[in-house]
């Protein structure tokens, strides 16, 4: 195996990693309003993702930065042909951490609610951003034989990258739904299981969709095999939240985004961007790489830091792992 296929497989796990971690915690947002009735429960919501949720948000910024070190010609022509789409994740991204932080400190009804909606479009957006964008990467831009894109800004936003888009809020919505009912007790938890059970087989369907497609366009037998292990665990994860089996429903619904990611990335491979113009000027692992020294030097730097990384965010889940009630939420106290 080469550097470059290396790294390759680096990049996806580190996309799978924040999929399914920021995934749970943009659906907590997104559900917000819709499970928190007064602002104890709400509290309660946002306590269970408190001290995860910045930790969280670091994968992306791996992903992407391990993108530009190891292909720089896929970050380039990624990033650049969606640019619009990731503006506004990114201005998403930053209020709804301003939002955390500011929520609580007006003793105000008004004041928690108006940011309670800022977190909730933050949730929104982007997830429908990064399925965008990640859906483009696995089914192509317009590129000429320089790597840069032809047409408009809008040029990633087609109905096939927008069912990608939907396809991540959908996952999201129910992983934090499916996350509420093993992090909460009593009431709120009991609203968090009967709206996954709702809403899992209808959430799922674009996710399933886009696997679909991007399987007949230019998939393989053991993609196939993947594609069928994320829908048989959705299907699993459904029949164990019925059964009141929250954790291993969560444990299952986690192998569906997994085996989606590599479904998709395994389709995509040995490409990492194709061109729907012409495939000769698709990038692929081979032309979109940096030297084999770089790669060299990245390899050794991730092998000593990952670990580091990973050991610390396994602690923090650890430390904070049991679930929180109404009853352990104190009175408000602002300065």
């Amino acid at each position: 195996m080469t550097l470059e296929t290396v790294w390759f497989c680096i990049i996806v796990f580190f996309w799978l990693g924040y999929l399914f971690l920021e995934g749970f915690d943009f659906g907590v947002g997104m559900l917000l309003p819709v499970l928190g009735r007064d602002d104890t429960e709400r509290r309660v919501m946002i306590n269970t993702i408190g001290p995860v949720w910045d930790g969280n948000e670091v994968w992306i910024i791996v992903a992407a930065g391990a993108m530009f070190a190891a292909f720089p010609g896929w970050y380039a022509s990624l990033f650049s042909g969606a640019y619009l789409p990731l503006l506004l994740v990114l201005l998403a991204l930053i209020g709804r951490g301003v939002a955390f932080e500011y929520r609580g400190k007006v003793d105000s009804l008004r004041w928690r609610r108006n940011w309670d909606r800022v977190i909730m479009i933050g949730s929104w957006i982007p997830p429908l951003g990064v399925g965008l964008l990640l859906t483009t990467s696995v089914l192509g831009l317009p590129l000429d034989a320089h790597g840069n894109r032809i047409g408009s800004a809008f040029a990633a936003v087609r109905w096939d990258t927008l069912l990608g888009a939907l396809a991540i809020v959908g996952f999201s919505f129910v992983h934090g739904a499916v996350f509420l009912t093993l992090k909460t007790r009593s009431e709120l938890r009991e609203r968090a299981r009967r709206l996954a059970i709702r809403a899992l087989p209808i959430a799922v369907l674009p996710l399933v969709a886009l696997l679909v497609v991007v399987q007949l366009r230019g998939g393989s037998l053991w993609t196939l095999v993947t594609l069928a292990i994320s829908v048989a665990a959705a299907v699993f994860a459904w029949l164990r939240l019925v059964t009141d089996r929250d954790g291993q429903a969560f444990a299952a619904f986690g192998v569906t985004i997994a085996a989606a990611v590599v479904t998709l990335f395994g389709v995509l491979y040995p490409d990492v961007l194709p061109s729907t113009v012409d495939p000769a000027n698709s990038l692929t692992i081979a032309n979109a790489a940096s030297s084999h020294y770089t790669l060299e030097v990245m390899s050794w730097v991730g092998a000593f830091g990952a670990p580091a990384v990973l050991i610390y965010q396994g602690w923090t889940y650890w430390v904070f792992r049991k679930r929180i009630s109404t009853a352990q939420i104190p009175p408000v106290h602002t300065p």
